[in-house]
Parts: structure tokens; C-alpha cells; sequence
């Protein structure tokens, strides 16, 4: 869909463009003062995502999917303490200790070598796993995570899921008369497992400094009240569906990260080289252990990372319904019920934002470079209100994974042109490949 998309917004001038999707009318916008309004500026008129869920469907009861705004609002209010500083520093040791795991990993399974997304699939999936439920200290090594089956069945792009999104969409009435779900088929593992969590850490006192210290904490409080006097029980089901929103948003776009990073860098070993140099002289100033402190030395990481997901967006497009009649900057009127759609993808690659949209370049993101890019063209994890509440984690989870893995490997040159499997909202391309190699450090 992100390179469909595209293709139209290469083809057709204005401001904005007309199109379907399915028989329901969609107008995709180019202009960033049109886009801010939708993401900020407007927001109370563009605060859903436009993707229904059933009242029925527990696991996508969570901030990706809910629309209701007072629900949403309120949720995102209370779950927002757990991406402070603070919270992510105590969390480090989680991530610290889950990418020491991978590294060994790959390095004595060949075969995760030969087929390098699976690897890192299972690092995000293990990761997230961790600093949800904490880490298990029965468990030898994190990479083997319970979570990781059920991740790679509920985000990998099959047929049954993407019919559920389109008559959601498309026939929303009898996606409600059929009472279908999004992610029904992984309801009882998943809300099982955090009610079985939950309730064993009741008896601990020992804080792990992960997801589920938040829940119990928020539990412990009693009924979530906003302002206007809205409330909502903070119920197993409800932090489960958070829970699980942790997965379905972190997973997959953590790892397609990583992995057009590596992709990137096995094609510029110019590149490769400079990242190694600040990799190591990193590492050469701390014990085994790395701290938030040390990965925020990271800064040249910053800029190829950003690159990575300017080149290669996580979210390829984000569509957004409107809730009442409104106007946008560029004149045009936006109807109740229609929808927006933002083209990140087309963006990230259009000459007019980006010179040389096609070229791997991380110096664009350099400090005196970064303050030139326009605002609202550059969109990786959303803006605005609704901008993704987990970006800092992703951030912390991707450079921590990455240090690790380029401290112990580099990677062979190679000169590769990627191509993108199907899929309906991001880029994937999970078959193309590099090659590690162990150096001498």
C-alpha cells in the first residue's frame, strides 16, 4: 500500500488527491500545513484512526485502535509515566540483558545468521515480552520467549486478517453483525497470561521496574478519572489489551528497523565504519553492562537510525476519520465520516523535503542539518497528539540491539536493491539478507 500510494502521489499535482479505498472515498493529503492540522492543530476532528473494533474484541481494545476519544484520552493519560526517562532507565537492564542474549544467539544459531529477520524478530519480540512482564528468572536465556509464536501469527500479512481490516472499513456493519476480530485467535493465551502475571506479582514486593509494576500501580489506585468526571476501571482485560498493544505496534516495526538499518549499512561500509568507531569507543568506557547513560552517547547511531526510517518508514501511511465537518488550511472541506490519508512514505521520498530521496544519507540528521526539515514531512512514529506513546522505548530497545550486535559483528559488503512484500500500512521485505562476521575486538 506505502509504494500504491506513492505512485499516485508522484502522479498528480495540488495539494491533495481524491481517491477509494474499496467503495469508501479517501482524500490523501500532501501538504504539511493540511497534515499538522490533522495530527495537531485539529485534532479533536481527526482523533480516530477510522479502524473499528468490536465492542467484543478484547486485545484490540488498546491505543492503537480505539476511537472513542474520552476512552483514549484517559488511557494514554495514565500509561504515558511509563516512557519517562526515569522509567526507561530503570528499564535498561532489561534491555541490556535481552540483547546480550541475542548476540549470543546469533552467533551459535547458523540458521538465524542465513535468515537475519527472524533474528531480530525474535529479539524485539523478546524484548517487549521482557519489559512487559519482567524478566523470568527461571529462564536461561530471554530469546526464549513464550510471546514469540503468537507475535510472528498476529503481525505477519495473511489473507483472513487483512478481509477482518477491509470489511471493518468497508462494510462496518457487518463487520459488527458477524461479530468478527481482529485478533480473536490470540484472545485467551494473551489475557490469560497477564491475568496469570498479574496475579502472582500481587504477592511480590520486589519492583522489576516493567509494564506490569504500572498496571498493579494503576490498580492500586482504583477508578481512572479525567477531568470532566469520565471513569474507567482499570480492569485485567483493559491493561491487557495495553499490554498487548505493546506487541502489535513494537514488534514488527523494531525489527523492520533494524533490519534496513543493517541492510543500509552492509551497502555503505563508509558508513558502517564510522558507526563502529563510535560503537566502540562507547563500550571501551563501561563494564558489561550498558546503561541508559551510555546509549545515549550514541548520537551518530541517532542520525543513521533516522535516516533508516525516513528511507524506510515503519508505518508506510496513516489514515485518520473524521469525526465532524471541518475545514483544512488548503480551503478544501473534510466531511463527517470521510477519511484522511497521510502519505509518510511519499513524503519521506519526495526531492522537494529530501534532495536525493533514493541516497542513503544519515548526515541529513545531523544537528546543524536536522533544524532545516520541514515540519510534518518527516513522520516516523506519527505526530502530534497521537504521535506513537512508545517511540522512546522503541528508540532505547533498537540502539541498545544494535550496539550489541555491531560490537561484536560487522557486516560483509554487499550491493543490494530491496523489494517490499504486500502489505497493508508498513515495508517489509523480511527475505533479503547480509552476512555477519565476528570482529576482532
Amino acid at each position: 500500500m506505502p509504494e500504491v500510494v506513492k505512485k499516485i502521489y508522484d502522479e498528480y499535482d495540488g495539494p491533495y488527491v481524491g481517491m477509494t479505498q474499496g467503495f469508501m472515498p479517501l482524500l490523501m493529503l500532501k501538504r504539511p500545513e493540511d497534515i499538522q492540522a490533522v495530527l495537531a492543530g485539529d485534532f479533536q476532528s481527526f482523533h480516530s484512526r477510522g479502524i473499528i473494533a468490536n465492542p467484543n474484541d478484547l486485545l484490540a481494545d488498546n491505543l492503537v485502535f480505539i476511537s472513542d476519544y474520552q476512552r483514549w484520552k484517559i488511557l494514554r493519560q495514565k500509561l504515558s509515566p511509563v516512557f519517562t526517562s526515569a522509567k526507561l532507565k530503570n528499564m535498561c537492564y532489561i534491555l541490556d540483558k535481552c540483547s546480550r542474549d541475542f548476540v549470543d544467539f546469533v552467533e551459535v544459531n547458523q540458521n538465524m545468521q542465513e535468515k537475519p529477520f527472524n533474528a531480530l524478530y525474535t529479539y524485539t519480540t523478546s524484548t517487549i515480552g521482557a519489559a512487559v512482564f519482567g524478566i523470568d528468572t527461571q529462564t536461561k536465556n530471554t530469546m526464549e520467549s513464550p510471546f514469540l509464536e503468537m507475535a510472528w501469527k498476529s503481525l505477519e500479512p495473511s489473507m483472513k486478517q487483512n478481509i477482518v481490516i477491509l470489511m471493518s472499513n468497508v462494510f462496518p456493519f457487518l463487520y459488527k453483525m458477524l461479530e468478527l476480530k481482529i485478533f480473536g485467535d490470540y484472545e485467551e493465551f494473551f489475557v490469560g497470561a497477564v491475568k496469570k502475571v498479574l496475579a502472582e506479582r500481587r504477592r511480590e514486593t520486589t519492583k522489576r521496574h516493567d509494564f506490569i509494576d504500572i498496571c498493579l500501580e494503576l490498580q492500586k489506585q482504583g477508578m481512572m478519572q479525567d477531568n470532566t468526571g469520565y471513569e474507567l476501571e482499570p480492569t485485567d482485560e483493559i491493561l491487557a489489551a495495553q499490554a498487548f498493544f505493546f506487541f502489535i505496534a513494537g514488534i514488527d516495526t523494531s525489527a523492520n528497523t533494524m533490519h534496513y538499518t543493517l541492510l543500509e549499512l552492509s551497502n555503505h561500509p563508509k558508513i558502517l565504519k564510522k558507526l563502529h568507531e563510535e560503537i566502540d569507543k562507547v563500550f571501551e568506557g563501561v563494564s558489561d553492562e550498558m546503561t541508559y547513560n551510555d546509549i545515549e552517547k550514541l548520537h551518530y547511531m541517532d542520525q543513521v537510525l533516522n535516516e533508516a526510517m525516513r528511507k524506510y518508514p515503519p508505518i508506510g501511511v496513516i489514515q485518520r476519520l473524521c469525526s465532524k465537518d471541518t475545514y483544512l488550511p488548503s480551503g478544501v472541506k473534510i466531511s463527517k465520516d470521510n477519511i484522511v490519508l497521510l502519505p509518510v512514505f511519499a513524503l519521506h521520498r519526495d526531492k522537494n523535503y529530501f534532495p536525493n530521496p533514493d541516497v542513503f544519507d544519515p548526515e541529513r540528521f545531523s544537528p546543524e542539518n536536522q533544524s532545516q526539515i520541514n515540519n510534518y514531512v518527516y513522520l516516523p512514529f506519527g505526530e502530534g497528539n497521537r504521535i506513537c506513546i512508545g517511540n522512546r522505548f522503541a528508540r532505547l530497545q533498537v540502539k541498545v540491539g544494535l550496539a550489541r550486535l555491531l560490537r561484536r559483528f560487522t557486516l560483509v559488503e554487499q550491493n543490494i536493491t530491496l523489494t517490499f512484500e504486500k502489505s497493508p500500512f508498513g515495508l517489509r521485505s523480511p527475505n533479503d539478507r547480509y552476512e555477519f562476521k565476528l570482529r576482532n575486538v
